[in-house]
C-alpha cells in the first residue's frame, strides 16, 4: 500500500456508505491523530486503539443522526497524495465550506485542523477535507 491515509479514510468513507456502526482500521501516529481530530470535532461517536499484534487497530464508532439515520461525515476527501504533495502556508490554508467544514493539517507543531493553524499562523501540509 503506498498510501496508507487514503485506505484510512476510504475504509471509513465505504462504512459510512455501507451504514456500519464500527469500522477496524490499521494503526499508525498519524491515523492516530486524525482520528483524534475527528472525534474532538463530532465527526465520530467514539474510538478506541488496540494495541495487538505488530501494528494495532483502531475501532471507530461511525456517528448517525438518531432519527434520519444520516451521517455525521458527508465527504471525506484527500488533499494531498503521493504523487502531488499540497502544503499551505499559515495564511493561505484552505477553508473547506466556508468554515463548516475542517481540513486536517500535518505542521511542525503536530496535526491540527486548518483553524487551530490559522490561530497558531503555522502551515504545513493539508492531509484531507471534512465535511
Amino acid at each position: 500500500m503506498t498510501d496508507p491515509i487514503a485506505d484510512y479514510l476510504t475504509r471509513i468513507r465505504n462504512a459510512v456508505m455501507a451504514r456500519h456502526k464500527v469500522v477496524e482500521i490499521p494503526a499508525s501516529n498519524m491515523k492516530k491523530d486524525i482520528t483524534r481530530i475527528l472525534y474532538e470535532k463530532g465527526y465520530i461517536l467514539s474510538y478506541k486503539f488496540e494495541e495487538e499484534g505488530p501494528q494495532g487497530t483502531i475501532k471507530i464508532a461511525l456517528k448517525y443522526h438518531p432519527e434520519t439515520k444520516a451521517p455525521a461525515i458527508k465527504s471525506l476527501e484527500r488533499a494531498s497524495r503521493p504523487g502531488l504533495r499540497k502544503y499551505s502556508g499559515a495564511d493561505k490554508l484552505p477553508r473547506v465550506l466556508n468554515g463548516l467544514g475542517i481540513a486536517v493539517i500535518s505542521t511542525s507543531q503536530g496535526v491540527m485542523t486548518d483553524k487551530e493553524a490559522r490561530v497558531k499562523n503555522i502551515g504545513g501540509e493539508v492531509l484531507c477535507y471534512v465535511y
